[in-house]
């Protein structure tokens, strides 16, 4: 024993040599001459405990301790001090401290205790274990010990000796409540619901009014299946206390266990009329609800009276105006959506989300005056705001001013704060510059003056700076997909870097899964490849994802089909597009080349006194 102790204390000197190594430390200080020599080891003590409690040093709490030790090996006060938690340096340290304290002192109830802490928090669970065996046995009267080695048994995965020992705490105090919910835990966990319901029971007949138990029965009913009675008791419950946060939010769970989604919904109308219950909590739940479209459209009115709720309840509230504006925009009820909004413009402090709602959504109305005016306050408001800016060059761009287009989203730049939005506000300008070289074009064919060298010359130079934009904007996002699959497309188009263009339109359709509008650029670049067997199977599979709702993709196919001599479908698809308001004129063009295809065919046919060529 005696050489155990030195090993402590030379330890102990080891690390106070390894901190003063670190740099000067302040030098202890020293007892009064008051004090005589066979007390100088309680003086350090209680200046350790000083400075532990009172000042907070726990580092020269730690020396004075060790310096006690070092007077007085056998000191267990101090062995016991550097065991606890906050004065340890490890949870080693914590045990080993410990364990001393208790072997100079076996008969000292608090050092035994401690030690067996020390062991929870060094995670030595089978030691502790032992340790609060013995310490049942010689301190019976501390409830604490009893759980705490329910607890370990339960670690240990022996549910049923914590059981025993959960049963011995009862006989021995009564019911504890927190001992008996950690009994009720540990028979639904060994699948004893009946005991557990029968725990309950006579839980509730020493506490008739403690809705608590009540409540807990009635989730045990629930686990069991016996529905009426979960239900029965419930009710029992919520006569009581109609507005019992508990017994609702376990209602609700019962409820949806059951996926009785009407009266779960029910349920939840009077949880979101609780003051008790976080908004936080109603707008997860609401949430939930709203996740899964097939659900939100089946209890549409259910869902609308919580949405109606937060929002009367939480008027002001940045959170339930965003959850209760969406909910509106997903009901198709815009024009109220957009009344919402712009009644909380002049909310303080302004907010970007609901200017961010009322361009999208008078954008989307396609009022362009209105746009403008919502876009000026933002920028007022928000002029560091990227979006804002990028809404300005929206609105030249519907008005066909593609060249102030352009600028104005290249000036929104300086507000982008992270290369994927640069590489977006690129492919815009991108964008922005193949508007303005259509726009020539289609002003030129208008006015009859398209072969002009220079009309081809104004759309070429438009052309290059829509290319040179989109190249910008790949170098700083490489997987910007719009961009992939507009710049695969033009180059196409011009039928220039087809391979280029390929990998391009393959990029794009990997990172959308399989988008139909992607997946008709994929087919239009190996079309224009002259791929075209390739062509019409990718198209195939557009066409049947897009569920012929697009003309430019049906107007795509029937020219694959033509280009394979699949004629009659050619029309029939090109018939359809026209049908779904594609351009009658070019519509028009294809069947009469079509029709002069057919007539050039017939003419050259050999007559029936010839042997045709094989």
């Amino acid at each position: 024993m005696k050489r155990y102790s030195a090993l402590l204390v030379l330890s102990a000197l080891f690390s106070s040599a390894f901190v003063a190594g670190k740099g000067p430390q302040e030098p202890l200080p020293a007892p009064s001459a008051e004090w005589p020599d066979s007390l100088h080891n309680v003086w350090y003590y209680t200046e350790g405990l000083k400075r532990n409690v009172i000042s907070g040093d726990t580092a020269q709490a730690r020396r004075l301790l060790r310096e006690a030790i070092r007077i007085d090996s056998t000191y267990a006060p101090a062995y016991f001090a550097l065991g606890t938690d906050n004065l340890a340096a490890s949870p080693d340290e914590a045990v080993a401290m410990a364990r001393r304290a208790w072997t100079l002192d076996t008969a000292n109830l608090w050092y035994e205790r401690n030690y067996g802490q020390a062991l929870l928090m060094a995670g030595r669970y089978p030691e502790a274990l032992e340790r609060y065996r013995r310490l049942i046995d010689k301190d019976p009267a501390d409830p604490d010990n009893f759980r705490l080695l329910a607890a370990l048994y339960e670690q240990q995965r022996n549910p049923y000796m914590a059981l025993v020992t959960l049963d011995s705490a009862e006989l021995r105090f009564g019911r504890i409540p927190y001992l008996s919910a950690m009994k009720r835990r540990l028979l639904i966990t060994t699948n004893q619901l009946d005991k557990a319901i029968a725990e309950t029971r006579e839980a509730i007949d020493e506490t008739p009014y403690d809705t608590e138990n009540r409540i807990v029965l009635a989730s045990l009913y629930g686990l069991a299946k016996r529905d009426s009675l979960a239900r029965a008791e419930y009710a029992s419950v919520l006569a009581i206390d109609s507005a019992n946060l508990t017994a609702l939010m376990s209602l609700s769970d019962f409820y949806n266990d059951r996926r009785d989604f009407r009266s779960l919904l029910a349920v939840n109308q009077r949880l979101f009329n609780l003051d008790e219950m976080p908004v936080e909590e109603k707008i997860k739940r609401f949430g939930i609800f709203t996740s899964d479209n097939r659900f939100y459209r089946e209890y549409y009115p259910q869902v609308n009276t919580l949405a109606s709720t937060l929002a009367i309840r939480y008027p002001k509230d940045p959170r339930i105006v965003e959850l209760y504006g969406r909910h509106l925009i997903n009901s198709g009820e815009l024009e109220q959506a957009l009344t919402l909004y712009k009644l909380h413009l002049t909310d303080t402090p302004p907010q970007e989300t609901y200017y961010r709602w009322v361009i999208d959504i008078e954008s989307y109305l396609q009022r362009p005056d209105s746009v403008d005016r919502y876009v000026s306050e933002a920028l007022q408001l928000f002029p560091e705001q990227a979006d804002f800016h990028i809404a300005a060059g929206n609105i030249h761009s519907y008005a066909g001013r593609h060249d102030e287009a352009a600028r104005v989203y290249r000036q929104s730049l300086r507000y982008a704060d992270n290369d994927s939005l640069r590489g977006a506000i690129w492919g815009l300008v991108g964008d922005a510059h193949h508007q303005r070289a259509e726009a020539v074009l289609k002003a030129a064919k208008k006015s009859g003056t398209t072969e002009t060298s220079r009309v081809r010359a104004a759309a070429r130079k438009a052309m290059k700076s829509c290319y040179d934009a989109y190249e910008r904007s790949l170098r700083y996002h490489g997987d910007n997909a719009l961009v992939l699959n507009n710049y695969a497309y033009f180059l196409s188009i011009d039928g220039v870097q087809l391979d280029r263009a390929l990998a391009m339109a393959q990029r794009a359709v990997e990172l959308t899964g399989n988008n139909p509008t992607y997946l008709d650029t994929q087919a239009w670049v190996l079309f224009r490849s002259g791929r075209t067997a390739e062509a019409k199977k990718i198209m195939q599979q557009a066409i049947a994802l897009d569920g012929h709702a697009s003309t430019e993709l049906l107007v795509h196919y029937g020219d694959i089909l033509h280009a394979l001599h699949e004629n009659f479908l050619a029309e029939s698809y090109w018939r359809k597009a026209l049908e779904k308001g594609y351009d009658a004129d070019e519509i028009a063009r294809r069947i009469r080349i079509l029709q002069t295809e057919k007539a050039e065919n017939a003419t050259q046919a050999p007559s029936p006194t010839e042997t045709p060529h094989k």
